[in-house]
């Protein structure tokens, strides 16, 4: 199975091809479906990746806490998860 990395590679490659729209409309279609399904995997591996990321969080007295990061909230400041 292909890394993130070149799953990624390989879906600017997909994108490359259909820019410069030199394809049949077959191939333009299976090319695009390809695309997708790497999206697709890109995208899972994103999101697993961001499960297990986590911040530190200094607490003022010299501890230090994890706390998971959240990119839907990333708006709201790490003193605010307390």
């Amino acid at each position: 199975m292909a890394g993130f990395e070149d799953k990624l590679t390989a879906l600017e490659q997909v994108v490359e091809r259909l820019e410069r729209g030199d394809l049949s409309l077959d191939e333009s279609v299976k090319l695009f479906e390809e695309g997708v399904k790497l999206s697709d995997d890109c995208k899972k591996e994103l999101e697993a990746a961001e499960g297990k990321i986590q911040i530190l969080i200094n607490r003022g007295n010299g501890a230090v806490k994890t706390a998971d990061f959240d990119i839907d909230e990333s708006n709201e400041t790490a003193e605010d998860e307390d």
